[in-house]
């Protein structure tokens, strides 16, 4: 299956998610960062996933991404690529099943999953599956232990449930 799992990751766990994810959907099935899912990537796609992880108990603005320069982390934030709701803002219209997810800490309010599979289903693609939520040991991570093994788990269930 042509797969796209699409990512927003700052600190590498929701990039390591992504890429489980896509390696539980299958051979075909390809982890982007935002900056990689192209127009033409999404086009080809039988199934799109997407995640992010939640900031400010949310979906990250541009002002929270700006705020993360100024924390003190154990390592810089990566910045370099566009943020899941710039994408989601310019993803062409479609009608692809679809499912999004998050990587938070265990007690974090809000959801950054739910707002992505909204904005997928505005934009015509098909939710196949609830939002699904990966936890991270601290702000920053690392993942829980074996949360990389559930997010491959979950991949083969989102190729099952679009193929049907």
């Amino acid at each position: 299956m042509r797969a796209i799992v699409v990512y927003e990751s700052h600190w590498g766990n929701t990039a390591a998610v992504g890429r489980a994810i896509a390696e539980g959907i299958g051979p075909e099935a390809r982890a982007l960062s935002t900056a990689e899912a192209t127009g033409e990537a999404i086009a080809a796609a039988e199934l799109v996933v997407a995640g992010a992880p939640p900031l400010g108990f949310r979906l990250p603005t541009e002002d929270t991404l700006r705020g993360l320069t100024a924390e003190r982390s154990p390592s810089p934030p990566d910045l370099s690529q566009p943020s899941v709701r710039a994408w989601l803002e310019a993803l062409p219209r479609g009608n692809a099943p679809a499912a999004a997810f998050e990587t938070r800490i265990w007690w974090s309010l809000g959801s950054a999953a739910k707002a992505i599979l909204q904005q997928l289903e505005r934009a015509g693609y098909r939710p196949i599956a609830k939002p699904e939520k990966f936890i991270v040991k601290g702000r920053y991570g690392p993942l829980r232990d074996g949360e990389l093994e559930r997010a491959r788990a979950w991949g083969a269930e989102l190729a099952r449930a679009s193929a049907r």
